[in-house]
């Protein structure tokens, strides 16, 4: 059957009708098409059909024919293990015979084909496609080796793996070689698919490329200058994975390199400059960027700010000539889906730090989101931003010369530039800038202004990234000036604009913080105002602007008439959005901000708001349910809904603390909080353990029963590969622990406050017999894992500083079980908490090493310098836990000795010494 078939002529007639509707616009009769294609898959021999046109029929159109490929594809993907063998054999057979087709479309087609069918695993099951198509490589005819190659690309491309397995006997011996003997073909097209079939295998430093690293660089040495733009756009792309993975070959020869790449990133092409641009982005994260690139700097610096400007092209898709958008409804593709970061508890530092700022590595310099494509004014941003964090104010010798030009010119395009390239080095060379920002933000604040709205919008960015600065100063210099004019511009007329500055307040916000709190009125006048005015996708982005708000004034809201301002466009929006509509996320978390803001004063809305959240968790559990046991009828469900809605019961029962109480009590939560802390996805877990938190703070009296369901699952959640989900259960756990031991722990501090350092015999005798707390059961099925975490190296900072409070309060509740252990973690302990703020979090975990260190003084002698340095980073701790610090400081000084204490002593910095002398006398 295998080359013999022929088509019935009747079923070829109809096969070619239908491909040639299906080129219709009318969307009923694709859907028919459509229809009809699904009930010919049940026929064995439609696949001999498809294959049948797409080669064989030379007289049809082209587009018919690749159209019968490319469905030929879609079934190759859904179906292709169902076909006959004799079926797949044809189609192998016919790719192969055509992969010279003279027309460029069909063979790109047979190549597609050739892919999507090795793809399926079924490089194995076709031993002779490689060597076939290698051969081919070697034709006299164009067509046949420009089509092979085609193919051999794609190939490279999606099955780059495999192809360096030992499955297959390694190809890649003989593939790589053969690449490299195309390098110098006449075609540049040919020099094109040569060279991108070889960067394929880079980046994984494949063996067979490492073999022959040194012609490979040659030869892209010799193809630097060649006339065909795809040809030096691919050398490039090479030359910027080479300095990722094999930086010590290119390193004799960077000079050359890097003068290259500068005549390259101002190539005609933009395709080729975008390419070149990116290898300023790589080499700055390499340690040698700062030797090697010092020299060419005043070069490059030009290159990148004039890259910066936009091209027509820019303007033209960001309608640049259009001034007052604000009516037109929004193009519903133009807006991206939003990812909802699940909510994790963090310690407050002096300098505000968490696991968000650790996890969260986004790039700042997004300033034109509505052109997705990385373009080159991007990238040359992107890159002015990585060096001036290289190069600091070492980078201003050369960029201050060419600001001054660019941001008082007379064109807008030069002058937007000029602004960007501001907001750009902002970050790197903030110290160096100081001198120059008073009288560059008060130009800043006047071009907010600017008619042109592109000029408007970088503003707003800019500026953002002068915040900082911006609060340090006295606020009517700068502050409140700024804050008038972004005001304005978050009710301008055109929607880019709207959008930045709403961005740019967030930011704003997040820095100010409480400084905003005299203008509060007028801030929520203008947020509320936008409700009316803004186009659907600039509402997403106000709402965090509202919960950004909310976070930084906290409390501070909570007053009758800011509350009725802000209340009612929020619960408006609210009760119009159905439960599937994907808009709840950011209101949702613009909510929880507000709720945890409002605390009493959101009483009154929070009934519906928690109802509403329990049937979102409970309806996306009932969901997921189905989609296990009847996936073919029901899809996965979208746990987000799911995991914002946990978040706002968060932030509900931070807000609300006692009184959310009665709605706990006439719910079910705590049943489905079991199931989402068994969900397999981490995010729900995370979400759901910081929800056990809340509640275990704010009504512990029904959390207590589940306590024992709860437990087991916490400590399987103890996993530091999952960061987020690890702190957020450790942080529960040390609530838990805290609510549990609750009564023991009132008179054991008594006993330790009338003990002296060593223990007396008694408090052992005491502690046995009050047998510890109900928490005791549990300490063993955590404290291994938690002891772990603390000394395991390079683990993020707001969770080693969970865990240090967590064992801490482990230890206050039952010191029996803890304090035998207190060797292994004392020292990580005392590091991890001394630059956290005085707060109730570090009064319990404190509490509970001086209850650990009274019951085994031995575990922190090795280590009493860090304990020390420990007390010493608290400001004012309470008095009784004063009194616990003095008597263990004078108990270990008088166990030791005055002599040996002056010179334990001597061994500290000054400033320890002297705090430790003026507040504990030691």
């Amino acid at each position: 059957m295998e080359c013999q078939w022929k088509p019935d002529e009747q079923g070829l007639q109809q096969i070619l009708q239908l491909l040639k509707e299906s080129q219709s616009p009318d969307t009923s009769t694709q859907r028919s098409v459509q229809q009809k294609l699904e009930q010919l898959n049940q026929y064995p021999d439609f696949n001999n059909y498809l294959i049948f046109v797409l080669t064989k029929l030379k007289t049809e159109d082209e587009p018919t024919r690749s159209l019968s490929g490319l469905i030929l594809k879609n079934n190759v993907k859904a179906h292709y293990q169902n076909f006959p063998n004799g079926v797949s054999d044809f189609i192998k057979n016919e790719c192969l015979q055509n992969i010279g087709d003279s027309s460029p479309l069909i063979r790109a087609t047979v190549g597609i084909l050739i892919t999507t069918i090795a793809s399926k695993g079924e490089l194995q099951n076709w031993p002779e496609l490689l060597p076939k198509l290698c051969l081919l490589l070697d034709s006299e005819d164009y067509n046949t080796c420009e089509g092979a190659f085609g193919a051999l690309q794609k190939i490279c491309e999606d099955s780059a793996e495999i192809l360096d397995s030992d499955m297959l006997d390694r190809p890649l011996n003989v593939m790589i070689p053969k690449f490299l003997q195309f390098f110098k073909h006449s075609s540049p097209k040919i020099r094109s698919h040569a060279i991108a079939c070889v960067n394929q295998f880079i980046i994984s430093r494949t063996q067979a490329l490492m073999l022959h690293i040194d012609p490979f660089i040659e030869n892209l040495f010799a193809l630097a200058g060649d006339e065909e733009p795809e040809v030096r756009k691919n050398v490039c792309r090479a030359l910027v994975m080479l300095l990722e993975v094999r930086l010590d070959r290119l390193l004799p020869h960077m000079h050359n390199i890097i003068e290259y790449m500068l005549q390259r990133t101002q190539d005609q092409d933009e395709n080729v400059a975008l390419e070149a641009c990116e290898f300023w982005l790589t080499l700055a994260e390499q340690p040698v960027c700062k030797e090697v690139l010092c020299g060419h700097l005043h070069k490059l610096t030009p290159v990148l700010v004039n890259g910066m400007k936009y091209s027509e092209i820019d303007i033209i898709l960001l309608k640049g000539d259009v001034e007052e958008d604000e009516a037109i409804p929004d193009n519903e593709q133009d807006i991206r889906p939003r990812f909802h970061r699940s909510r994790t508890v963090a310690q407050q530092h002096e300098g505000g730090d968490s696991i968000e700022d650790e996890e969260d590595d986004e790039d700042d310099l997004d300033d034109d989101e509505t052109i997705s494509d990385w373009n080159l004014r991007k990238c040359s941003a992107a890159a002015l931003d990585v060096l001036a964090n290289v190069f600091r104010d070492d980078l201003l010798l050369h960029i201050l010369p060419l600001l001054k030009e660019l941001l008082f010119h007379p064109e807008w395009l030069i002058k937007e530039s000029g602004i960007l390239v501001l907001g750009a080095i902002a970050e790197g060379c903030m110290q160096g800038m100081i001198p120059y920002l008073p009288e560059l933000i008060p130009h800043l604040v006047q071009c907010l202004s600017d008619k042109k709205a592109l000029v408007r919008s970088i503003t707003c960015w800019t500026l953002s990234r002068y915040a900082h600065w911006v609060v340090s100063q006295p606020p009517d210099t700068y502050l409140k000036p700024l804050m008038t004019e972004l005001l304005k511009r978050i009710l301008d007329s055109n929607k880019r604009v709207q959008e930045a500055a709403c961005s740019a307040f967030a930011t704003l916000e997040e820095e100010a913080c409480t400084e905003l709190v005299p203008y509060l009125a007028y801030i929520l006048d203008t947020l509320v105002f936008a409700f009316s005015k803004y186009q659907h996708k600039n509402l997403l982005i106000l709402y965090d602007a509202i919960g950004t708000l909310a976070d930084s004034v906290g409390h501070h809201l909570n007053k009758p008439e800011y509350i009725q301002m802000l209340m009612p466009p929020l619960i408006q929006k609210w009760n119009q959005l159905k439960d599937e509509d994907k808009d709840l996320f950011p209101l949702l978390e613009c909510l929880s901000s507000v709720a945890t803001a409002l605390q009493s004063g959101f009483l009154p809305y929070c009934e519906p708001v928690y109802q509403r959240c329990v049937n979102l968790v409970q309806k996306t559990l009932a969901h997921a349910v189905l989609h296990q046991t009847q996936p073919e009828f029901y899809e996965a469900p979208d746990k987000d809904f799911m995991i914002v809605a946990l978040d706002l019961l968060s932030g509900l029962a931070e807000g609300l603390g006692g009184n959310i109480e009665q709605l706990v009590a006439r719910s079910n939560i705590l049943t489905l909080m079991y199931q989402c802390m068994q969900d397999k996805m981490p995010e729900v877990r995370q979400s759901s353990f910081a929800l056990l938190g809340d509640l275990t703070k704010a009504c512990f009296q029904h959390v207590k029963p589940c306590i024992a369901n709860f437990m087991p699952i916490l400590g399987t959640n103890l996993n530091p590969e999952l960061i987020s989900v690890c702190n957020n259960a450790t942080w529960a756990i040390g609530e838990i622990s805290i609510q549990m031991g609750e009564s023991f722990v009132i008179v054991l501090e008594l006993f330790i406050c009338f003990t002296d350092f060593i223990i007396p015999s008694r408090l052992t005798c005491y502690l046995s017999l009050c047998s510890g707390s109900e928490m005791q059961p549990y300490v063993q099925m955590v404290l291994q894992q938690l002891v772990e975490i603390i000394n395991r190296p390079n683990t993020p900072k707001t969770l080693l500083e969970n865990t240090a409070i967590t064992i801490g309060r482990l230890g206050y509740v039952c010191p029996q079980e803890v304090a035998p252990m207190l060797q292994q973690f004392i020292r990580p302990w005392c590091t991890s908490l001394r630059n956290i703020r005085d707060n109730e979090e570090k009064d319990s975990a404190f509490r509970g090493l001086c209850t650990m260190i009274t019951v085994n003084p031995g575990g922190v002698v090795q280590d009493f310098i860090f304990f020390c340095d420990a007390v010493a980073s608290w400001m004012n701790p309470k008095d009784d836990l004063r009194e616990m610090f003095y008597k263990i400081l004078h108990g270990f000084k008088n166990q030791v000795g005055d002599e040996n204490w002056r010179r334990f002593s001597d061994q500290f910095p000054l400033p320890l010494k002297e705090r430790l002398a003026a507040f504990y006398g030691v």
